[in-house]
């Protein structure tokens, strides 16, 4: 397999706006994402991450639900 990222099957679209919202995320938890390669960041960085995806697509979710 040419791509064993776990997006490699997403539509470019959708890998792009996953991006964007990741790198929006990790700015309001105050970490300093670059494109490409992010290695160097901490678990507890990475997991702030995550975490502010989450709540911010739950918080969506619930919205919508109204």
């Amino acid at each position: 397999m040419a791509n064993s990222s776990s997006r490699g099957g997403m539509v470019p679209e959708a890998r792009e706006a996953l991006d964007r919202f990741k790198m929006e995320a990790a700015a309001e938890v105050g970490v300093n994402l670059k494109q490409g390669y992010n290695g160097d960041l901490t678990s507890r960085q990475a997991g702030s991450i995550g975490g502010q995806m989450v709540k911010k697509m739950i918080e969506s979710y619930e919205k919508n639900m109204k």
